[in-house]
């Protein structure tokens, strides 16, 4: 069945789509009117923080690579108060530093970050990413790029239920129903934001649990035509992976990754919160807002943390 996840990528590719040189795959669908249009659908001034906190209570449990922010401070109150550190005039700072998996937490994908048959989006080597890091499709490539129009499918609220059930796959007719039930539209250079209700599912049962690697509801690999034709810049969900996890195709590992990352050039998101900004969209009934969310720009990095901020 990997030949599945092959002739998928074939359909979906966007290799050579915008030039030979390219590093920014989908992100080329958000254009200076774009982004003039999303600004117009501010009309509240509200905003929403689609990050969980960076700490050690996050959910990167028993995760052999992964692990959740360490949090140390260089220099505190007391260094100073007690005259172990001095500057004249008796001012003290502050400073820490943190420890962490770029993708512990609320992050971007980038580019770089899923190959398939050796090779990255629009066709580069993947040993390009290598122990210095990503030479093509880094982070630090996208860091002004990401503001556009935000759409969110509230699959949940749709349904009339609290949360997908983890192994549920959601599909094109899923999708479609949502923006229906919505009444909003997806289309070129939108980031479109898939609540699955999962993070409300870990807060009803008080923890994590195996939200960080485990099974959870999330896009299936079918959908993948949906996301090419619709010309999405973006695509993120609240869940570990953002795809249905068991996967569905047998004998790979996220087989929808493979697809949308190498071959599509998408940038994929995960672990966003979206609770309280569906909870806001069922309020107003306005499901679309503007979504700013750029990438700390780590040279040479696979993937980033980020604030992703929805503003209606």
């Amino acid at each position: 069945m990997a030949d599945a996840v092959r002739e998928m990528g074939a359909k979906c590719r966007n290799w050579s789509k915008w030039g030979p040189n390219d590093e920014l795959g989908t992100l080329n669908y958000i254009t200076p009117e774009t982004i003039v249009a999303a600004t117009r659908r501010v009309r509240r001034g509200v905003t929403f923080s689609l990050a969980i906190p960076f700490d050690n209570t996050g959910p990167q449990i028993n995760q052999p690579r992964r692990f959740n922010p360490i949090h140390r401070m260089i220099l505190t109150g007391p260094d100073f108060t007690t005259g172990a550190f001095k500057r004249p005039g008796g001012v003290g700072f502050a400073d820490d530093m943190v420890i962490m998996a770029l993708q512990c937490g609320t992050q971007w994908d980038a580019l770089s970050h899923c190959f398939l048959d050796g090779r990255l989006y629009n066709g580069y080597d993947a040993n390009l990413v290598s122990s210095e890091g990503a030479k093509k499709n880094g982070m630090e490539k996208m860091a002004r790029f990401i503001a556009t129009r935000g759409v969110l499918l509230d699959l949940p609220r749709a349904k009339g239920v609290d949360w997908l059930e983890p192994g549920y796959a959601i599909t094109v007719d899923d999708l479609e129903a949502a923006a229906k039930a919505h009444s909003v539209t997806v289309g070129r250079g939108d980031a479109l934001l898939v609540r699955t209700g999962q993070m409300s599912m870990c807060r009803a049962r008080g923890g994590w649990g195996d939200y960080a690697g485990g099974d959870a509801p999330g896009l299936s690999f079918w959908t993948a035509e949906w996301i090419h034709r619709r010309e999405l810049a973006a695509l993120a969900t609240d869940t570990w992976g953002m795809e249905v996890r068991p996967n569905e195709i047998p004998d790979t590992y996220q087989p929808l990754h493979q697809v949308l990352i190498p071959h599509m050039g998408l940038l994929v998101g995960e672990i966003f919160d979206l609770d309280a900004l569906a909870a806001d969209c069922a309020r107003d009934k306005v499901y679309d807002f503007l979504f700013v969310a750029p990438p700390l720009p780590i040279t040479g990095a696979v993937g980033s943390p980020v604030n992703p901020l929805a503003i209606k």
